[in-house]
C-alpha cells in the first residue's frame, strides 16, 4: 500500500515562487532543507492536508525549465470558488478557462499550471 507525500516541481526564483502560492493558494512552509548547491522547501495548505508540494531551487539553474507542453498539473479545490476567481484575476495569473466544466487554471511564476474547481 503507498500513499500520497509530495509533489515536486524546480523553480528559478524560490522566493517568487513562495510568495506566489502563499498569495494564490494559501501555501506556506512546513518544512526545508538547505544542501549544498541546493534548497528545498516543502509547502502545505491551511488544512494540513498530509499531502505536499516541493518546491526546489538549484544554485547554479540560470535558464527556465522546460515545461514541453505542460499537460501536468496540480489541482486545487476551494469552497470559494467565486472569491478565488476573483482574486486570480486581479492577480493577473489565469490562464486557461472552461466555462462548460466550472474550472479555471492559475499559471505560476515558472509557467506550472495549476487548476483550480469548487469542492
Amino acid at each position: 500500500m503507498f500513499r500520497f507525500a509530495h509533489n515536486n516541481i524546480n523553480v528559478l526564483d524560490l522566493e517568487r515562487s513562495m510568495r506566489f502560492y502563499e498569495e494564490a493558494l494559501g501555501l506556506k512552509e512546513v518544512r526545508r532543507i538547505n544542501g549544498e548547491g541546493f534548497i528545498i522547501v516543502y509547502l502545505g495548505d491551511a488544512f494540513q492536508s498530509p499531502h505536499l508540494l516541493e518546491l526546489t531551487w538549484l544554485k547554479d539553474r540560470k535558464e527556465p525549465y522546460n515545461l514541453g507542453d505542460n499537460e501536468f498539473h496540480l489541482a486545487f479545490t476551494t469552497k470559494e470558488f467565486d472569491a478565488a476567481h476573483e482574486k486570480h484575476k486581479a492577480m493577473g495569473c489565469i490562464c486557461y478557462e472552461n466555462q462548460a466544466m466550472g474550472i479555471y487554471f492559475i499559471s505560476d511564476p515558472d509557467g506550472y499550471w495549476l487548476e483550480v474547481l469548487p469542492e
